[in-house]
C-alpha cells in the first residue's frame, strides 16, 4: 500500500531583514493583516503569519536573524505558485508595490496553465498562477 506522504500545502514561510516592513508590505499587497505574531525575547515580533485563499494556507514571514546556519539572503531554489484569478493585474499591482520581475508572464502549454514570478522587497520569490486544475478541485 502506498502512504500519501504530502498531503497539502500547510505553510509557506519567507525571510525578512525588516520583518516590520515586511509584514507591512504584505498587508498592503493582500489586503488583510497578519492574524498571528510571536514576540522575540525584546518584545519586538520575530514571526508574522497570514492566513489566504480559499483553504486559509498559512504564508508566514520570519525574522532572518533566525533563518537556518548557511540559508542563502539571494532568490533561489523552489518556487510556490499561488492561483490567482487576474494574474496580469496580480503581476502588474506586485511591481507597482516594489516587487521586481523573476520570471515574465509565461504560458505553460495550451492548457490554460499560466505562471509568473516576483522577487519581493525582502528577497523572497512569490510565484502567481492560472491554474485550471486549482478552479477544477475547488468547485468539486
Amino acid at each position: 500500500m502506498i502512504v500519501m506522504s504530502l498531503r497539502g500545502f500547510a505553510t509557506l514561510n519567507f525571510w525578512a531583514d525588516d520583518l516590520a516592513a515586511a509584514a507591512d508590505w504584505y498587508t498592503e499587497f493582500l489586503g488583510v493583516a497578519p492574524y498571528f505574531n510571536r514576540p522575540g525575547p525584546d518584545g519586538r515580533p520575530v514571526y508574522v503569519e497570514f492566513r489566504l485563499g480559499d483553504h486559509q494556507a498559512e504564508l508566514g514571514i520570519i525574522d532572518r536573524r533566525y533563518a537556518p546556519p548557511g540559508a542563502k539572503g539571494e532568490p533561489g531554489g523552489a518556487i510556490m505558485y499561488w492561483h490567482v484569478d487576474d494574474l496580469a493585474a496580480t503581476v502588474e499591482r506586485l511591481i507597482a508595490l516594489g516587487a521586481t520581475e523573476y520570471e515574465p508572464i509565461t504560458p505553460r502549454g495550451d492548457s490554460g496553465f499560466v505562471t509568473a514570478s516576483v522577487v519581493d522587497p525582502f528577497g523572497n520569490v512569490l510565484g502567481v498562477m492560472r491554474n485550471p486544475h486549482y478552479l477544477q478541485v475547488l468547485a468539486a
